[in-house]
């Protein structure tokens, strides 16, 4: 087995998170939004485009050899290489 493992993926499980932040903190959601995506080390929240095609690769015969892996989708936020 092998897991596909998100970061901070645009849904609207996140986007409840950031309503909330924006609330807890006084600023807009925008502002919520744009302190979350700085955290990334990609300055970026994920996308279903960044998510769809690692798991549909894993599912693929070419992955026919892979096995027992965590593969992070986090752009960076975890650091396994540093």
């Amino acid at each position: 087995m092998n897991n596909v493992l998100p970061g901070l993926m645009a849904t609207g499980a996140l986007d409840r998170v950031i309503r909330a932040k924006a609330k807890r903190e006084g600023i807009t959601e925008t502002e919520a939004a744009a302190a979350m995506a700085g955290s990334v080390p990609a300055q970026r929240l994920g996308t279903a485009e960044d998510f769809g095609p690692i798991a549909a690769f894993l599912c693929s015969a070419h992955a026919g050899y892979i096995t027992g892996q965590n593969i992070a989708v986090d752009g960076g936020l975890t650091r396994g290489l540093l």
